[in-house]
Order: C-alpha cells, then sequence, then structure tokens
C-alpha cells in the first residue's frame, strides 16, 4: 500500500478551504505609482461572500483554523488575481504565527500560482505589525525564506502596532507600508510631517521601497508627494472592488 503523504494531504485540504467552517472571498485595492501613471500592485483584502467587511470574517478565525484561514487566503488571492488577469504585483497578507515551518507551509502558494498560471516572482508577502510576533526569530526565518524564493516582502502599518523601530534591525523586509494613522489630515499636522520625512528618510537609506497607504484627499497626497513618495494606496485613488479590478483616479500634478 501506499503510504500517506500526510503533508501533501494537508496542503490540500488547505488549498480547498477544508474544515474552516466558513467562507469567504477577497475584494482588490490598487497600488498607484504616480511618477510613471501605473498599477504598482493590487493588494488582495479579505472580505465575506457578500462583500462583507474583513472584521466579520475574522470573527470565525480561531486558534484552530488559522493555519488554514491563512493557507486558504493565499489560494484564493492568487485565483481570482489570475481570472481577473492582473498582472502587476499580488500583495498578500499573512499571518506570521500561523507559519509553522515557512519551507513547508509556502507550498500551497507555489502550488497555487503554478495551477492557476500566476507568475510567483510577482507575489508581495505582507505582515502587519497589528499582530504580535511571540517569535521575532520566526519572523526573520519567515521573510529570509521568503525572499530566497523570489518573493517581495513588505511591513504593512508601519508606524503602528506591537514592533516599531527595532523591526527595521531584525527583518530586512523589501518594503514599508506607511499606516494610515501617520498620513490621516498630514497636510494640517507639522509633528505628523516631520515623523513621516525622517521615516521616509530612513527607509531611503534602509534601501527600501515605501508606500503610503490611506490617502483620502488631495491635500494629504500632495504633502507625502513632496517628501518624495510615488507609491500610494487609499479611497482617493480608488475604494476596494469585490472580485473585481476597480477604476483608479489620478490626481493632477
Amino acid at each position: 500500500m501506499q503510504p500517506i503523504d500526510f503533508q501533501e494531504l494537508a496542503c490540500r485540504e488547505c488549498a480547498q478551504a477544508c474544515d474552516l467552517g466558513f467562507d469567504f472571498s477577497m475584494a482588490f485595492q490598487p497600488i498607484v505609482d504616480v511618477s510613471t501613471k501605473t498599477v504598482f500592485a493590487k493588494e488582495a483584502l479579505v472580505r465575506g461572500t457578500n462583500g462583507e467587511g474583513a472584521g466579520e470574517v475574522f470573527k470565525h478565525v480561531t486558534e484552530d483554523n488559522r493555519y488554514r484561514f491563512d493557507q486558504s487566503c493565499r489560494v484564493k488571492a492568487i485565483k481570482l488575481a489570475a481570472e481577473l488577469g492582473i498582472t502587476s504585483y499580488l500583495c498578500i497578507n499573512f499571518l506570521p504565527n500561523a507559519v509553522y515551518k515557512p519551507e513547508l507551509c509556502i507550498r500551497t502558494t507555489l502550488a497555487a500560482a503554478k495551477n492557476y498560471d500566476f507568475d510567483p516572482r510577482k507575489i508581495i508577502f505582507e505582515f502587519t505589525e497589528n499582530e504580535r510576533i511571540i517569535d521575532h526569530d520566526h519572523l526573520i526565518n519567515i521573510v529570509n525564506h521568503y525572499q530566497q524564493l523570489g518573493f517581495t516582502t513588505a511591513i504593512d502599518d508601519f508606524g503602528s502596532g506591537y514592533n516599531g523601530l527595532g523591526l527595521l534591525s531584525d527583518v530586512k523586509v523589501d518594503i514599508s507600508k506607511i499606516d494610515m494613522q501617520l498620513v490621516r489630515d498630514i497636510d494640517q499636522d507639522t509633528t505628523k510631517q516631520k515623523i513621516v520625512q525622517h521615516t521616509v528618510n530612513l527607509l531611503n537609506d534602509l534601501g527600501q521601497r515605501i508606500i503610503a497607504e490611506g490617502i483620502e484627499t488631495e491635500a494629504e497626497y500632495r504633502t507625502l508627494r513632496a517628501m518624495g513618495i510615488t507609491l500610494f494606496q487609499g479611497f482617493l485613488f480608488a475604494k476596494p472592488s469585490f472580485e473585481a479590478v476597480p477604476d483608479i483616479y489620478w490626481p493632477e500634478d
């Protein structure tokens, strides 16, 4: 009798969202490069099957199904991106605490990319500062392994959450996304302007790309653009579209 490959079985279960007990889908929001007026990436955002917000979905995520949920998010994002003909980078949020062994847990992602003919080199893995990282060495191992495989890595919500500046010295990511709390009404707040300008200078010195997220007004955009930022995400440019690619608003130069 052929021996059972339990890891292979687990990968199939994750790909099919087995035993989650609930279903979900994705919306997509573009990240634009205003210097070239092109779409740099599209972020896959968890939604309920009827378009409910991420909060409604995460009510069903527990310690018991966190791993399967994390894996299923990756598969759904890649599948939908391929079906929508997305050729830009694809940003996928992952839960570091759900990755027990990166070299095994990435197998489902690679299989999905191959199955749906999506270039894995176009995947950006984001982790958020808002999830408390229990084991920093484990996070470093995940990021290093993903980069070795050719994936781009990013810190989401930089400037908020648990880890702060200390994270930058340990985890060598490719991109940092400046949190919306720092950019909200930045045109009216000189303290935020100084904090963000120094953050931009620091990230530039570290060789990282910078995305300003949560941009809602032209005044916020112009203040940040004057600091040298070229990659932006927010309602000003496009709201997330459920299982679709939204149209983009381009501010005048």
